[in-house]
C-alpha cells in the first residue's frame, strides 16, 4: 500500500435485540448497526449507541469495546467489517472529526426520531443527535469523502454494505474474527458459560 494511503473500516454488527429485530421489519437489511473503526483488531471503534450496556434507553456518542461493552452480552452477534482506502489528508479529517466528538462527547444524545425518517424516506435532523449510520456518513462527509447524494440522516447501514468503494474484509460471527485478542475472547465465553 502506498505511503500516503490510508485504511479505515466500517463494521456492520447484528446483535439480534429485540430492538435491532424491529428496525428489520423496516429495513429488511442483514445488519443494524454501524461503527467506523481506525484499526483492523476492532481495538478503536466509535458510533452512537447504548451508553450503558444493559440499557438501551441511555445513547449517544460512543467508543465502543468489542472485548467489555454491550457485545458482550450478545456473544452471537453477527458482523460484516468493510475497508475503505483513504488519502493521508483525509485519514488526518477523519481524526480530527472524531476528536471533536470526542472532546464533546456530553452534548450528543441519540436521534430516535431519525429513524422514523428513514422508514419514511425525510430526513430528520435535529442538533447534535445522531443514529449510527447517519453518525458514520456524516464524519465521511464532514472529512470531504461525500459517498451519497443524499443527506447523512438517510444514510442506513445497508448503504455501506451496497457502496462500491468499500470491500469486504470479513464477515461471520464477531467472536470468530481471527484478528480479535483471543485471550480477551477466551475470557468472555468462560465468563457466559458460568
Amino acid at each position: 500500500m502506498e505511503k500516503n494511503i490510508k485504511t479505515i473500516y466500517v463494521l456492520l454488527t447484528d446483535t439480534g435485540t429485540l430492538f435491532t429485530k424491529m428496525i428489520k421489519c423496516f429495513t429488511n437489511a442483514p445488519y443494524n448497526h454501524v461503527s467506523i473503526v481506525f484499526d483492523e483488531e476492532l481495538d478503536e471503534m466509535y458510533s452512537f449507541g447504548r451508553k450503558y450496556p444493559r440499557n438501551p434507553l441511555i445513547a449517544g456518542f460512543i467508543r465502543e469495546d468489542v472485548y467489555f461493552g454491550t457485545y458482550r452480552y450478545f456473544h452471537n452477534t453477527r458482523c460484516l467489517l468493510l475497508k475503505i482506502d483513504v488519502s493521508a489528508k483525509e485519514y488526518s479529517c477523519i481524526r480530527n472529526v472524531i476528536q471533536n466528538f470526542t472532546r464533546n462527547k456530553d452534548m450528543y444524545s441519540y436521534n430516535l426520531l431519525g429513524l422514523l425518517g428513514v422508514a419514511v424516506q425525510r430526513p430528520i435532523i435535529q442538533r447534535n443527535k445522531y443514529f449510527c449510520s447517519q453518525f458514520v456518513a456524516q464524519v465521511f462527509e464532514n472529512s470531504d469523502i461525500p459517498l451519497w447524494n443524499l443527506p447523512s440522516a438517510l444514510v442506513t447501514p445497508n448503504d455501506f454494505l451496497e457502496h462500491p468503494r468499500f470491500e469486504v474484509v470479513y464477515e461471520g460471527k464477531l467472536y470468530e474474527y481471527p484478528l480479535l485478542n483471543q485471550l480477551q475472547v477466551n475470557r468472555f465465553q468462560l465468563d457466559h458459560s458460568k
